[in-house]
């Protein structure tokens, strides 16, 4: 068996794949155009990829290909309806990173809630040295207890959000992009409510036509004045511009980010204008990524390919 790894370097190069090697062949390319895809595969009878796009153009000369592994849980890269036409199986991986994205929310909350970043300066700047007092009181922070939470997307990651957010006593509400979604024990409101209640918003939604620049201008201008937004679903749910445009105006208070509308950032991104931490805080796709979730990950692709060959 020849296992191909298209893009290996996007699952990063600490975690140990060497359970692959009892497989069959293994090479890896740390990252595959298109056109270079299609020359990488065609004696492969597994490729593991995650950005490179799968359809006839990249694997048409894939004559031995039985079996398309997808390091994510997103599948819009594949083309299924070639893969069904060529009898070619796919396996993605859900559930992985739950735990760590769930974690990385909180991480960026109490980062703007708490302003870390300007008490972490006025340390670091020797401003502490020569105060009166022995605590600060210039920038005030507020209690998570007690604040609404809202969440646009309750799937399992936002399931766990809220049920820790709970923990923390806020009141949970969450809107369904699909208008389907009605999950017992938590509070369902529509869109309007939930822009309009929440302290803390956050999306952990996937991206559909529905949620395709679900916060805009005339979202963000319905928030509360004080909400902190947290965008840990997919980029383009968000109108970048829009949110620089209310953050400048104080619209809302701050927001977090660990997705954008294009990956790595490009150098005319709207929100390159807004330079205070406090207001701001960007992170590049890492949610996901802990050592633990990506090893989850790994470790449920190779016993995927071992039980999909194990059944001829």
């Amino acid at each position: 068996m020849k296992i191909v790894f298209l893009d290996a370097k996007t699952i990063g190069d600490d975690i140990d794949l060497s359970g692959y090697d009892q497989l069959g062949q293994v090479i890896k390319y740390g990252f595959s155009s298109p056109e270079e895809a299609s020359e990488r595969t065609v004696d492969a009878d597994v490729i593991v990829l995650n950005k490179v796009p799968v359809n006839e153009a990249t694997i048409g000369e894939a004559r031995h290909l039985k079996l398309v592994c997808v390091t994510a849980t997103g599948t819009d890269n594949l083309d299924k309806e070639y893969l069904k036409k060529r009898g070619i199986a796919w396996r993605n991986v859900a559930g992985y990173s739950t735990e760590t994205v769930a974690q990385h929310t909180f991480a960026m909350l109490f980062y703007l809630l708490e302003k870390l970043s300007y008490y972490d300066h006025y340390v670091k700047s020797g401003q502490y040295v020569n105060d009166t007092t022995f605590t600060h009181f210039a920038n005030v922070f507020h209690e998570l207890c007690g604040k609404t939470w809202g969440i646009i997307g309750l799937g399992a990651i936002g399931r766990r959000v809220a049920d820790l957010a709970g923990l923390f006593g806020c009141r949970l509400i969450y809107y369904s992009t699909s208008g389907k979604n009605s999950q017992p024990g938590y509070e369902r409101v529509d869109f309007d409510t939930v822009l309009r209640q929440s302290d803390i918003l956050s999306v952990h939604a996937p991206l559909h036509e529905g949620t395709l620049g679900l916060i805009d201008r005339g979202a963000l201008a319905r928030m509360k004045p004080s909400a902190i937004f947290l965008n840990v679903g997919r980029g383009p749910i968000v109108v970048e511009r829009d949110l620089a445009d209310a953050l400048e105006a104080g619209t809302i208070a701050a927001a977090g980010l660990d997705v954008l509308a294009n990956e790595p950032m490009r150098a005319d991104n709207p929100l390159r204008r807004i330079t205070d931490s406090e207001r701001l805080l960007i992170t590049p796709h890492i949610a996901w990524a802990s050592v633990e979730a990506r090893t989850r990950l790994m470790k449920t692709i190779e016993e995927q390919i071992r039980t999909f060959f194990a059944a001829f």
